[in-house]
């Protein structure tokens, strides 16, 4: 009998499983409708990607569910219905029109690309979600990429820091352990923001500055030149910017697809074990031939365990400097 119940002592992708198993039993997915993507899901329930994956997985063992390409996770029980016949969009409605604001045109579109992913983002689109002409957006936003820029600095501006003790911790790391973290909560949170800026390009808007500043300010006092207390600012961000890409790419990958990232590696495992019988890479052979069930890859623990080592690594410098001088 299928399971349609978790426990509070199940792992999360299990309980997540049976939540979305209970809407199908209840009709509330009815065959051939979306389930949460693993973006929604690792928004909803507050988990990582990976074990969102692992909860559409389990669905798809069951047979409840099934990738469709350029569709995504739908119950199964249908095939694909025939395209709908394009309606014309919804007339503007005047009462909208006066109420429309900078603010809300950025929220909406942050909403939009926070669903959908960046590429899905357009002025109309925008408008269309807002109920008004599709021009009337251009009175407060001259251009997409300016309205993307807006919704960068509204979204780093999501979360700051304490201003002065009690709550503002005294020792550098933890400030910069602070700093890391917030910003990976809000690349967690909108994935598309690490798509927009580069090292050698960067994002320059307030809002994203507040977070340097507060790095910059961790650091500042500890006996080190210019150039390398900058160095370690811009490292410390390429370690969390650097994580967080992956983010968009792979809900990217699995919307093109149709396929979940555990899904994937599998259509490569001739691939994978060509690599391993050649005897070119002993040491990789090694490794992956260790694991028990696969290797999982966690961004999360990933993150902490590169900030930890990089701070571990910093502190003889950081330190090593302020002892010296």
């Amino acid at each position: 009998m299928t399971k349609t119940t978790g426990t509070a002592g199940d792992p999360p992708y299990l309980r997540i499983a049976a939540a979305i198993r209970r809407r199908i039993a209840h009709g509330e997915l009815a065959p051939g409708d979306r389930v949460p993507s693993t973006r929604q899901i690792a928004a909803e329930w507050g988990v990582a990607l990976a074990t969102a994956t692992k909860a559409l997985t389990t669905l798809r063992l069951e047979g409840l569910v099934e990738a469709r390409p350029r569709i995504g996770t739908v119950v199964a029980g249908t095939t694909p219905a025939a395209p709908a016949r394009r309606r014309p969009p919804p007339a503007p409605d005047p009462e909208q029109e006066q109420e429309l604001s900078l603010d809300r045109i950025v929220r909406t579109a942050i909403e939009i690309a926070d669903a959908e992913g960046l590429p899905a983002l357009s002025m109309r689109g925008v408008a269309a979600r807002l109920g008004v002409a599709a021009m009337s957006t251009y009175r407060y936003v001259p251009s997409k990429e300016d309205l993307v820029l807006r919704m960068a600095d509204a979204a780093f501006g999501e979360k700051s820091y304490p201003a002065e003790a009690p709550d503002a911790p005294e020792d550098w790391r933890t400030r910069i352990e602070l700093g890391a973290r917030t910003l990976w909560s809000l690349y967690r949170q909108h994935p598309w923001l690490a798509q927009l800026g580069s090292l050698t390009r960067p994002l320059l808007v307030p809002n994203l500055m507040v977070h340097g500043e507060w790095v910059l300010s961790a650091l500042d006092g500890h006996g080190l030149d210019p150039t390398t207390l900058f160095d370690i600012h811009v490292l410390l961000y390429s370690h969390v910017q650097g994580l967080a890409v992956h983010l968009e790419m792979e809900a990217h990958a699995e919307a093109a697809t149709g396929q979940s990232e555990d899904q994937w590696m599998d259509s490569r495992a001739p691939a994978l074990q060509e690599l391993v019988e050649s005897g070119r890479f002993p040491a990789f052979t090694k490794v992956v031939g260790a694991f028990e069930d696969g290797y999982d890859l966690r961004l999360d623990a990933l993150f902490e365990f590169g900030l930890k080592t990089l701070l571990d690594g910093l502190t003889s410098i950081v330190e090593g400097q302020e002892a010296a001088t």
